[in-house]
């Protein structure tokens, strides 16, 4: 098992930056990789981007390529979300999620942090 706290979130206006943060606890040692998605009201949960575990190797969905940053600690077993240039369409919830291994998918979730970004 592993547990996934999520932080960081709050109310931006455009243009504002804020960072989110993910502690992990639990069943650490064996973590693929690390993973930020978002729900917008009415919107199906979408991904943000992923950090892999072994090398720090990091994605991003096209809509938050060039702002958002991910980044790990691994002696805190935290993960970061540095979001920056922020825009109204950013507005959600926002979850980390952790995958074991390369198939398993992202098996634990946080609870999420809201972020929302005013015009």
């Amino acid at each position: 098992q592993v547990q996934l706290v999520e932080s960081g979130g709050g109310l931006v206006q455009a243009g504002g930056s804020l960072r989110l943060s993910c502690a992990a606890s639990g069943r650490t040692s064996s973590r693929y990789a690390m993973g930020w998605f978002r729900q917008a009201p009415g919107k199906e949960r979408e991904f943000v981007s992923s950090i892999r575990w072994s090398d720090a190797y990091t994605y991003y969905a096209d809509a938050v390529q060039g702002r958002f940053t991910v980044s790990r600690d691994n002696a805190k077993n935290t993960v970061y979300l540095q979001m920056t240039s922020l825009k109204p369409e950013d507005t959600a919830v926002y979850y980390c999620a952790a995958a074991l291994t390369l198939s398993s998918g992202y098996q634990y979730w946080g609870q999420g942090t809201q972020v929302t970004v005013s015009a």
